[in-house]
């Protein structure tokens, strides 16, 4: 598909990416960046122990990447990847290369299209899972937003604008929203759980006109915490990193400020939910 010095250079941009240098291309579209994909890698499983986390490419497009005990809540930025298909392998953290990986899938990344690979749920029933990424700018003067529900404490969130209407109800841990087109500017959103009595958690998201983001809501120590992540703006191929802001408290239940997880930081995933399941394995040897 590509000549042998353009497949150089995709896999020089790829391999920087994923050694965490920052990469970013700008002055382009999302859908104008010829010749790559995006995948986003996370892990958001509450109660799964950090883990060796090893990308490679089936084709041999990219050399193999291995990323140190990766926790929970660590997202990198997207990366940018020739089209192909991928592994992504989980290994215990500090198992050799050479050791069945706890689980393992493969990804098939189109030009063009982005992508977030992640392992999600309970580690009794840890999966990985490939969701398409609706990364299409919206509407002039507006913004668009998702929530992806990674809190095993509060596992049914309402969230809700304070003041105003509800943007999703009954939102289940390990699932995600589909994204919602709002007008910009710095949200207070309130987070409850259904038919609870106490006060909300709140948390604050600027929201930009001509961006998309993902509200990625996790447990903290003292309550939830939450990331507000760019998926993708006007200007830009897809970034995925973390955007500043910050939450507050409400009625004394805590509410970290937006973690300052950086985006280069490696990675592997566990983001939340739905669609385009690839393949899942619970015991795979031959991913890595």
């Amino acid at each position: 598909m590509f000549a042998a010095p353009q497949r150089r250079r995709l896999a020089a941009l790829a391999a920087a990416a994923l050694l965490g240098l920052g990469l970013t291309v700008v002055e382009a579209s999302p859908a104008a960046a010829a010749g790559v994909g995006y995948v986003r890698l996370a892990h958001l499983s509450p109660d799964t122990p950090a883990v060796d986390v090893y990308l490679s490419s089936v084709s041999g497009a990219i050399p193999q990447q291995k990323f140190d005990a990766v926790g929970y809540g660590t997202v990198s930025k997207y990366l940018p990847l020739p089209p192909g298909t991928y592994a992504v392998a989980m290994r215990k953290k500090g198992d050799p290369a050479s050791a069945t990986p706890v689980l393992s899938t493969q990804a098939t990344v189109e030009e063009g299209k982005a992508y977030t690979v992640a392992g999600t749920g309970k580690f009794a029933d840890l999966g990985l899972r490939v969701i398409a990424d609706d990364l299409g700018l919206p509407e002039s003067g507006k913004a668009k937003v998702r929530v992806i529900q990674a809190s095993v404490k509060e596992p049914v969130l309402d969230v809700a604008v304070a003041g105003g209407s509800k943007i999703a109800d009954g939102v289940q841990f390990a699932t995600t929203t589909s994204y919602q087109t709002v007008d910009p500017g710095r949200w207070t959103l309130r987070l409850t759980q259904p038919g609870a009595t106490g006060s909300p958690t709140t948390v604050t998201a600027p929201l930009k006109a001509g961006a998309v983001y993902s509200l990625i809501i996790l447990d903290g120590q003292a309550g939830l915490t939450a990331q507000l992540r760019t998926d993708a703006e006007s200007g830009g191929v897809p970034q995925g990193g973390v955007d500043t802001g910050g939450g507050g408290t409400a009625g004394g239940r805590g509410m970290s400020p937006l973690l300052p997880i950086g985006g280069g930081v490696a990675l592997v995933v566990l983001a939340v939910a739905g669609g385009l399941l690839r393949r899942r394995s619970r015991v795979r040897a031959t991913a890595a």
